[in-house]
């Protein structure tokens, strides 16, 4: 993999993530099982409908480890150019304070088609945030200080969901919980687990860019991760397993992979990891020499940003504040419909949008 090539990879894994975010979202909208079932239940109406959602329990810690990635590389290229570190940091923050400010400001309300303002809700964009705000401080640690980090956090978290606390309350200790260690209704991704994978990230792009330094050692010792990942997490799965908190029927039973993403379980924080590695090892091996193939994912992970806030809205609009086409009223066929016509809407916009921000340099539309 020559230089020029090394983020390839990085672009079409993106991309691979950011258009299953999509099914997940299409079917959120299109899909009538979510009028009946609540988004932490695992109480599906069929095969098909338990594989269209979990396949999109990827995207999480794929969108975390990989901005781990590119915080580690950023940092790392400023301090080539000799920019002092305090402002190479101070960028990402700044990067990450524009996040927080997009979920509370345009996420939360394009839900609802922005019907109203909604500054009550902390989401994904404003966890992935959150983590580059820490990671900006931990990054230049030692690959091995930040593997501590996060493992150790990792095993921690399973303790920490012990803390006492009342999720119906509006007070501070709640606030606290769902911002840093629980689940709910104010914050689905508590900051601590997740920013844990955008650490592990920063690991995987340190060795990644510049410790495994020939392809194939890259992608054997990334296959071999993800692999490891796997393993851990049957270990996980186990009935007295630390941290298990998801029961199953038996080893192997569609119950076994039931795992727990709100907050994350210790389990899903060994497999979809593992499986991020996977993915990524294949996009490695495979990617440049079938990069026509992937070209549209290539297009989708150089805009994930703008994908993100853009696709919401569309599906939001057309469905809750139009009603252009109708709301959770199909099954699995009309989710993998409307997955395949948002796909065909976002791939021109993405490249067009794509070519703006190649050609600006406004810093707002280069934090996008």
């Amino acid at each position: 993999m020559a230089v020029k090539d090394r983020f390839i990879f990085v672009d079409q894994m993106r991309g691979l993530i950011i258009a299953l975010m999509g099914l997940d979202h299409a079917s959120d909208y299109f899909n009538s099982v979510w009028s009946r079932v609540e988004y932490r239940d695992f109480l599906f109406d069929s095969f098909p409908q338990f594989i269209l959602r979990m396949v999109s329990y990827l995207c999480a810690p794929g969108f975390l480890m990989l901005a781990g990635a590119m915080v580690w590389w950023a940092l790392e290229r400023k301090a080539a150019q000799g920019a002092p570190l305090w402002k190479a940091r101070g960028g990402l923050m700044l990067r990450g304070l524009f996040l927080v400010a997009v979920q509370l400001v345009w996420v939360n309300a394009s839900w609802g088609g922005f019907a109203r303002l909604r500054l009550d809700h902390f989401g994904i964009i404003a966890t992935i945030g959150s983590a580059i705000i820490l990671l900006a401080l931990v990054a230049r640690w030692f690959w091995w200080q930040r593997l501590a980090l996060a493992l150790g956090l990792i095993a921690l978290h399973p303790l920490l969901l012990r803390i006492p606390y009342d999720p119906g309350t509006t007070d501070m200790k709640m606030r606290a919980m769902q911002l840093l260690v629980d689940a709910g209704s104010w914050n689905l991704y508590p900051v601590l687990p997740w920013f844990a994978l955008a650490v592990v990230g920063s690991v995987a792009g340190e060795l990644w860019f510049q410790r495994w330094r020939d392809d194939r050692g890259r992608i054997r010792n990334t296959l071999l991760v993800g692999m490891l990942g796997v393993v851990l997490f049957f270990f996980a799965r186990m009935p007295a397993g630390y941290g298990n908190i998801m029961p199953f029927d038996r080893v192997g039973s569609l119950s076994f992979w039931f795992e727990q993403k709100y907050p994350p379980g210790l389990a899903h924080n060994m497999l979809f990891p593992g499986l991020v590695m996977l993915f990524s090892a294949a996009f490695m091996a495979v990617g440049v020499r079938l990069r026509a193939l992937f070209h549209p994912l290539e297009v989708y992970g150089r805009t994930p940003f703008f994908f993100y806030v853009v696709h919401i809205p569309l599906l939001a609009i057309v469905t809750r504040r139009l009603g252009l086409l109708p709301y959770r009223q199909g099954e699995v066929a009309a989710a993998l419909l409307a997955w395949l016509g948002l796909l065909i809407v976002m791939y021109p916009l993405c490249r067009w949008f794509a070519g703006v921000k190649a050609r600006s340099r406004h810093p707002l539309v280069k934090m996008m």
